[in-house]
């Protein structure tokens, strides 16, 4: 039995000053869109495309929970969230 699986997910630009929260059941195929600019609205406006973070579950509302406590953090724990994941703030799309 296939196990589904949902993302959670950080975006930035390229100077780290906006941070976008997202979830999908399909996170190449999300940041594709991202990256592509095949997503009307804040991610396309403010050129956010670049996965920082994100993290798997098998349950969407997990994900969904997940994503609103993210979203509900700080500025401060945001960026901590990724630094600890990502030091460097790289662009992780190529390890997808």
């Amino acid at each position: 039995m296939l196990t589904k699986q949902y993302y959670v997910y950080v975006l930035s630009n390229w100077n780290n000053k906006v941070l976008y929260v997202g979830v999908t059941n399909d996170l190449k195929r999300r940041v594709y869109e991202h990256k592509h600019k095949l997503v009307d609205g804040f991610t396309r406006k403010y050129n956010v495309h670049k996965l920082v973070y994100y993290e798997v579950t098998e349950e969407i509302e997990a994900a969904i929970l997940r994503e609103k406590q993210i979203k509900g953090g700080s500025r401060q724990k945001k960026n901590d969230l990724v630094e600890r994941f990502n030091p460097k703030w790289e662009d992780l799309w190529g390890q997808l």
